[in-house]
């Protein structure tokens, strides 16, 4: 099969960190589906594996962790319900020991020996990937796979972070960022009434913002035209941490939604923190966020703003995804 592997982590727009081979079909283990690849997201989380700010923890993971799949085979043991012929979803989670005191109370997102999809095992940037059965997720009717797997990333995270950010019914958010995750989590956000404010570059995002609903949309660092009850930042730029606490209200909370961000500037307690303001960092998500955000996407219908590249064109679009020369989601399609 062709796949592609993060054999030397640097620049994308270098040309040398992603190589595509032929490597052999994988097989799978105990306990594991075989799924092959129909459509993979292209995530910001695959750009920092593959430019080392995230580095490797398998040498030559091939990346992709948004995976829209056909069952094709599985290995010894319960398959969770699936057989072959169905449509299945890898996301980032892949497993957990399901015995720490995390997982015990049910953070497994937080346990300690959590493996992931494209980071500590081979992703979907490739035509077959393996799945343990029980951490991959029925999908709902209604989306092509193309708009299914920003779903698995994107989507999940996106609606993880809105958790955390404790918006209060009929609230004020403010999305600082508006990629493949923001879309999908401000079209969660406005389905459950909130006011949105979009702060952004790019005016193909910002068109975005306004058309997916957004009552106000400005640049990266603006002011919204009100205090916000919530905020999420999608950007991985720590310097937007400020402005972004800076729009809050009294009680306000601000949830940094991604795997990394760069430094953040040193924060006055008496302008940021004051007021019980909060800052809450998003740490991958489990398995009940991905059940509860994939049932709303079946009940409500998202609108998944997608842009096609076959799989050999996986470095352009990761260099792309850097350049923000596209909005909502990259979608590699084998």
């Amino acid at each position: 099969m062709r796949a592609w592997h993060v054999d030397r982590p640097g620049p994308v727009e270098d040309g040398t960190p992603l190589v595509a081979r032929d490597t052999p079909v994988p097989e799978p283990g105990p306990g594991e589906l075989l799924l092959r690849v129909l459509a993979c997201g292209v995530c910001r989380t695959d750009l920092h594996v593959t430019e080392g700010d995230l580095p490797p923890h398998r040498p030559g993971v091939t990346p992709g962790h948004e995976v829209v799949g056909e069952v094709v085979a599985a290995g010894p043991g319960d398959p969770a319900g699936f057989s072959a012929g169905d449509r299945a979803g890898a996301a980032w989670l892949r497993s957990t020991d399901g015995t720490c005191r995390y997982c015990a109370r049910g953070a497994e997102n937080l346990c300690p020996a959590s493996t992931y999809t494209g980071w500590d095992a081979d992703g979907g940037y490739a035509e077959y990937l393996t799945v343990p059965a029980a951490y991959a997720h029925p999908l709902p009717a209604g989306y092509s796979d193309a708009e299914l797997a920003p779903l698995l990333c994107a989507g999940i995270i996106g609606y993880r972070a809105l958790k955390r950010a404790a918006l209060p019914p009929g609230g004020r958010l403010g999305l600082y960022g508006f990629g493949g995750s923001a879309h999908l989590a401000a079209q969660v956000a406005l389905a459950q009434g909130a006011t949105l404010s979009v702060m952004t570059r790019g005016a193909r995002a910002q068109e975005l913002a306004r058309s997916l609903g957004a009552a106000f949309v400005g640049g990266p660092a603006d002011m919204p035209p009100e205090p916000l009850d919530s905020a999420i930042l999608f950007a991985p730029v720590g310097d937007l941490v400020l402005p972004a606490m800076a729009a809050l209200d009294r009680g306000g909370t601000l949830a940094i939604a991604g795997i990394y961000l760069t430094d953040i500037p040193a924060l006055s307690y008496d302008r940021y923190l004051f007021q019980e303001r909060q800052l809450r960092s998003v740490t991958a998500n489990t398995r009940a966020d991905a059940r509860e955000f994939l049932a709303f996407a079946a009940e409500h219908k998202l609108s998944v703003t997608t842009h096609d590249y076959p799989l050999d064109a996986a470095d352009r679009a990761l260099a792309d995804l850097k350049a923000g020369a596209f909005d909502g989601a990259a979608v590699l399609i084998p």
